[in-house]
């Protein structure tokens, strides 16, 4: 790695005052020395080839973490990755708690690399579940079934918004604290914006 592939806009990340700085420094240096471009997005390192995102560097309260964009594609021989929730569906995690696990599986995680470059050179996409894959609470669909309005705004928006509200109101155990979601929820799916707008 050289000091001309670390990007500026990123060195702040790595100089936090964070428990995970020495991991996520040996993991910079590690994807750096793939041959990766470095940028800041979503806040963190995002490693990049042929301007799409192959990793990203980003740190938990119980771990430090490279994320896989399309892991769900990568053979996993070692049984490394996972998949933070059941809803991920195309990124993986590897998960370190201490900076002498990356230097034992250095060259492990450059094979992974390596493999996630040549996923991407082959033009390979994780198949996605459409939002109508997924199944709608009961008390929502009795919301979307009485309400024409409701229905027609709620198709309107984005699919990861509809996938969001979705994995919101499927949540709780018990229906009532579904129903309150779902009426929490109306007006802002009404006004057409998503769970976080």
């Amino acid at each position: 790695m050289t000091k001309n592939s670390m990007n500026p806009k990123v060195d702040f990340y790595f100089s936090k005052d964070n428990r995970w700085q020495e991991e996520i420094r040996k993991l910079r240096m590690i994807v750096l020395d793939c041959g990766l471009n470095e940028e800041l997005k979503w806040g963190c390192p995002c490693y990049t080839f042929q301007k799409t995102n192959i990793v990203l560097i980003h740190v938990f309260k119980e771990y430090c973490a490279l994320l896989f964009f399309k892991g769900a594609l990568l053979q996993d021989g070692h049984g490394m990755l996972i998949q933070q929730t059941a809803n991920v569906q195309a990124a993986r995690q590897v998960r370190f708690t201490h900076v002498r696990e990356i230097v034992q599986k250095e060259k492990i995680l450059k094979a992974y690399i390596y493999e996630a470059i040549e996923v991407e050179k082959a033009g390979l996409k994780v198949t996605l579940k459409k939002t109508s894959d997924f199944i709608i609470p009961e008390e929502f669909q009795k919301k979307l079934d009485k309400s024409p309005s409701l229905k027609k705004a709620f198709n309107t928006l984005t699919p990861g918004r509809q996938r969001a509200y979705i994995f919101y109101f499927s949540q709780p155990k018990q229906s009532k604290t579904r129903e309150s979601r779902i009426e929490k929820s109306i007006p802002q799916i009404l006004n057409g914006k998503g769970l976080n707008d």
